[in-house]
């Protein structure tokens, strides 16, 4: 299976709104929600955004204090966290405001359970960052609890389950295996997900090489997924015509 990041319909959509978000005047909030569900390829696009462009990434984790939070964001940014938590805070606000970077944080859920989601409403306030909010797919409804964060949303993106264009595009690029598009429609009804989809390519190349298979159409897809459950079967009649 090669390796490279595919840039699909939702990677497209999310690198459109970064765009939009560090173009937008000064007396506009920047705060853009970016959400969907598990499997969808949200970190890994935000990764792959902050690789590649000069911002502040941090990744929530469990339990993660408004002091933990702004330990990471200073450590981020180059700068060496105070104890106490006011003097950190003032620390990250002097450095953003002179050195402006869009700031994206993952698993933003972890932060509304222990509230520590108003931290960075402050900081956004202050700085006048962009700022990128990334969480799961209910993430919306948890932070209906903070209204004042939610009148500065700019913009919503929701990652979106894949199609069968998305899948096409993704064997295209993932695997020399060609699929035929009836075996490409089959496969979109039975993932949608690319954390799925991956194992399942996998799985498919080693059948495939087993089979020398280079072209794949429905029936032969579904004969070698099926590989095992068949040879099962064939095994216990031929026990059954030995008896």
């Amino acid at each position: 299976m090669k390796k490279t990041f595919i840039k699909t319909k939702n990677v497209k959509r999310f690198v459109s709104l970064m765009s939009e978000l560090q173009k937008l005047p000064s007396n506009i909030p920047k705060i853009a929600l970016v959400y969907g569900e598990h499997g969808l390829g949200k970190s890994q696009t935000i990764q792959w955004w902050a690789d590649k462009n000069d911002c502040v990434y941090v990744r929530a984790t469990q339990g993660m204090s408004s002091r933990w939070l702004l330990t990471e964001i200073a450590e981020e940014i180059g700068e060496v966290p105070y104890w106490h938590t006011q003097e950190t805070f003032s620390l990250i606000e002097n450095h953003l405001r002179l050195n402006p970077k869009i700031i994206i944080v993952d698993e933003v859920d972890y932060l509304i359970e222990k509230h520590s989601i108003e931290t960075l409403r402050d900081i956004h306030d202050k700085t006048g960052c962009p700022m990128v909010l990334v969480g799961m797919g209910c993430v919306d409804k948890k932070l209906s609890r903070y209204p004042h964060l939610l009148d500065r949303v700019y913009k919503t993106m929701k990652f979106e389950q894949y199609n069968q264009s998305d899948i096409k595009e993704i064997l295209s690029e993932l695997t020399t295996i060609r699929f035929t598009e009836d075996a490409i429609l089959y496969l979109s009804t039975r993932v949608n997900q690319f954390r799925q989809l991956v194992k399942l390519i996998n799985r498919i190349e080693k059948l495939s090489n087993t089979n020398q298979l280079e072209i794949l159409d429905e029936y032969k897809l579904k004969e070698i997924l099926n590989e095992r459950t068949n040879i099962t079967t064939l095994q216990k009649a031929q026990q059954i015509l030995v008896r």
